[in-house]
């Protein structure tokens, strides 16, 4: 957990609704207007193995339907250790997942480095990385925002 999360309530596993096919489509449907321009995950922990398994046929559904909207995804892993390297976060979906987000904001929030002039993000160490390119690139590419 990081000391001064902005969500700490999905600490509590007993938070929240189940992720069910309602839900999915009911946030489908939220997504089929002009005026939306992607789609944001974030958490608790996307990563976690198990949330990665709900999200991998969940994200393929949004790519299908909205090819067009982008996909963020803010993880508390950092990219090349955590979610490329061998680390606990990685899983038989992780490869599959990653390669569906446009955009990731990667590591933990840190509150001795909050900056809150920093665009979408919360403390300078986490980065805004074009994922797409990135993977695609076989190099990180960190966007610069600010």
């Amino acid at each position: 957990h990081c000391k001064g999360c902005f969500n700490e309530m999905t600490w509590d596993f007993s938070y929240g609704q189940p992720f069910t096919s309602e839900t999915e489509q009911k946030l489908l449907m939220m997504l089929d207007h002009d005026y939306i321009n992607g789609l944001t995950v974030l958490g608790g922990e996307p990563f976690e193995p198990e949330n990665q398994r709900v999200l991998v046929p969940f994200l393929h559904r949004v790519r299908e339907h909205f090819p067009d909207k982008n996909i963020w995804c803010y993880t508390g892993c950092v990219l090349e250790s955590e979610l490329l390297g061998d680390s606990q976060w990685r899983c038989e979906v992780t490869d599959e997942m990653l390669s569906m987000i446009d955009v990731l904001v990667d590591g933990r929030f840190v509150l001795e480095k909050r900056n809150i002039s920093l665009a979408f993000r919360g403390s300078e160490n986490q980065r805004v990385i074009d994922l797409k390119s990135t993977l695609s690139e076989g190099k990180t590419k960190v966007l610069e925002l600010d």
